[in-house]
């Protein structure tokens, strides 16, 4: 009997040990999937507010910000003034602004808020695909990319608008 006992002590430590290395290993292969600064931006499609379907591959070849929000954040709803005030400024400098909503809020919620403040970049709906894929775990987050395609910054938190032009210009210098 305490021979078959000693057995199943074994056979359990050694599923234990495997379970955590299966566990390790795949959290170590998940994290070289995730974009981080340095790395090329993931491509995404997502449909717009407008109607229309967006891919991030479209605007390669120009700088874009994808910026992660949602109306129930108060930091994104202060910095929605400033990303918009960045967009009509460097929209001539082919600078791309896609605000990202990432909620899966119902789209009148959506367009209540985007028509209120007057937003007129494109705002894409997700149902937590892409904010998944991009590893947004707090709002708002936004991804600055370079024409190259490749992220140059993460901004976790509210921005204002010295950063934005600081960072924009960035972009623009990558760009040259």
């Amino acid at each position: 009997m305490k021979k078959n006992k000693k057995w199943i002590q074994y056979a359990i430590l050694i599923l234990f040990v495997v379970i955590a290395g299966v566990t390790l290993f795949s959290s170590v292969l998940s994290n070289e999937d995730i974009p981080e600064v340095g790395k090329i931006a993931p491509d995404f499609t997502l449909g717009g507010l407008d109607g229309q379907v967006y891919r991030l591959s479209d605007f390669a070849g120009q700088p874009v910000i994808v910026n992660f929000w949602g109306t129930f954040c108060e930091p994104c709803v202060r910095e929605m003034p400033a990303i918009e005030d960045i967009y009509k400024k460097y929209q001539s400098k082919d600078v791309v602004v896609l605000g990202v909503n990432l909620n899966g809020e119902p789209e009148v919620t959506v367009r209540s808020f985007v028509n209120q403040v007057g937003v007129t970049f494109p705002i894409l709906l997700d149902n937590r695909v892409v904010s998944e894929q991009y590893d947004v775990k707090y709002y708002p987050t936004t991804f600055f990319i370079d024409s190259k395609g490749k992220i140059i910054e993460k901004k976790i938190g509210e921005m204002n608008e010295s950063y934005l032009i600081q960072t924009v210009n960035k972009l623009l210098a990558e760009k040259e």
